[in-house]
């Protein structure tokens, strides 16, 4: 039954891949029929079908779709008012074109330490764009880089949930936790971010262009460079101060207040109505001018929501059907070291679910009681390989893997060939690191 499965398991991930490829249908159909198609030979009963497919697209669309429209609509602001072209001008100038992707990492990182990987792409996608249109390289060199930064943080540094919840059931120490991860994460996105991007770039040429955000600017003046960055940087602070401020030694109603504008909703919001402001009435912008804007930007949105809610749908039809538990229990009867059987569980778990934060959470709860009883076990360096394993192999039920490929107008055989060997390269390179600090400590 297991063997069935796991068959069954890559048919169905073939279906979403031909339906998208061969047969032109739109990914949100492709998912959907991938979807039915599983839970039917899986023996999931017709009465739980449906409400598992709907669960599963309400918790990925309820935590995403107000921040992927104001996230757009933020990102259409900066590209239209000139604010983008700003900073990527400015960019370009301080680090010279051969430098970009190195700069990039840089902002990738620095960004996606306070925010989720989705939101992180939403504030960086119209800087990547515009640097594209500015410095006519490709596109991947650009983004690659930018988007290895969000995902190493968001897979293994505190205070990404996945991680937090890792420690807490391993009862790790977070301290250790965010300086080990840092460590093994530079290297990691090194390699898999510049470095990959340096020789990807020159192998695949993506056949289309963004779709998402257009770079048209209509501001009768452009913005100044420090007011385009503050913007840009606006949502990251404010979550960044969320963060904090319950070590600020501030009262608590004025500790709730920060925690509350720092929700990456809120923090968006408040980002926007500056950017309408600043980017658009102080620069020629009316309000039917806004407005507009406004609904071209989030017209294309309901095609990425479809998207993604259909791959929140099969991810939890994956879990319903009982395709992570069986990897888990074929995983957990491998004689391995307990970093190993972390890496691969999370692995496993990963690439039938499509969600790292499930993988991460999951596997520390099968492996936590093997190594109770272990007293050599390095609890931190254990968080971290259950972490590298929860980022390998992105494919078509990851909402990630379908951001990527709609924000940066890639096809699904571009996006496999790039975000997906990216993921398996950060992956991989941290689970080697943490068995170097394993040995060395």
């Amino acid at each position: 039954m297991d063997t069935f499965l796991l068959l069954m398991t890559l048919v169905s991930i073939v279906i979403v891949v031909l339906g998208v490829s061969l047969f032109k249908w739109h990914a949100f159909i492709s998912l959907l029929v991938a979807s039915l198609f599983l839970a039917l030979v899986s023996g999931l009963s017709l009465d739980k079908i449906v409400a598992a497919y709907e669960t599963g697209v309400g918790g990925v669309l309820g935590h995403l779709i107000g921040i992927l429209a104001l996230g757009t609509i933020l990102g259409k602001m900066l590209a239209d008012s000139g604010a983008g072209m700003q900073i990527a001008e400015y960019f370009i100038r301080v680090f010279g074109v051969n430098k970009l992707p190195w700069a990039m990492m840089l902002s990738g990182f620095i960004i996606g330490i306070p925010v989720f990987f989705e939101v992180g792409i939403l504030i960086l996608l119209p800087l990547v764009i515009s640097i594209h249109k500015s410095s006519k390289q490709n596109i991947l060199l650009i983004a690659l880089p930018c988007i290895a930064g969000l995902s190493i943080v968001h897979g293994l540094v505190p205070p990404h949930p996945g991680a937090l919840a890792a420690i807490s059931i391993y009862k790790a120490n977070l301290g250790k936790v965010l300086l080990y991860s840092l460590i093994i994460a530079i290297p990691a996105v090194i390699i898999a971010g510049p470095l990959f991007a340096m020789w990807v770039n020159k192998r695949v040429v993506p056949a289309g262009e963004p779709e998402l955000i257009r770079i048209t600017t209509r501001a009768k003046d452009l913005p100044g460079t420090g007011i385009s960055f503050f913007i840009i940087l606006l949502p990251v602070l404010l979550m960044i101060l969320s963060a904090v401020a319950p070590y600020l030694g501030l009262t608590a109603g004025i500790a709730k207040i920060l925690i509350f504008i720092g929700s990456p909703i809120i923090a968006l919001l408040i980002s926007v109505f500056v950017a309408y402001y600043f980017l658009g009435m102080q620069k020629g912008m009316n309000k039917e001018a806004i407005k507009k804007l406004t609904e071209e930007c989030l017209l294309p949105v309901g095609s990425i929501a479809l998207i993604i809610g259909a791959g929140g749908g099969f991810k939890q039809i994956l879990i319903e059907s009982g395709v992570g538990d069986t990897i888990a229990r074929m995983a957990e009867n491998l004689s391995l070291s307990p970093l190993v059987l972390a890496f691969l569980i999370a692995g496993l778990i990963r690439i039938a679910t499509g969600s790292a934060t499930v993988a991460l959470t999951t596997a520390a709860g099968i492996v936590s009681p093997v190594v109770a009883g272990m007293p050599d076990v390095n609890l931190e360096l254990l968080v971290i390989a259950t972490g590298a394993g929860s980022l390998m192999f992105s494919h078509v039920n990851d909402a990630g893997f379908w951001m990527v490929k709609e924000y940066l107008g890639l096809t699904v055989p571009e996006t496999f060939r790039t975000w997906t060997v990216l993921e398996t390269i950060l992956s991989f390179v941290a689970f080697g690191g943490a068995l170097l600090l394993n040995i060395l400590l």
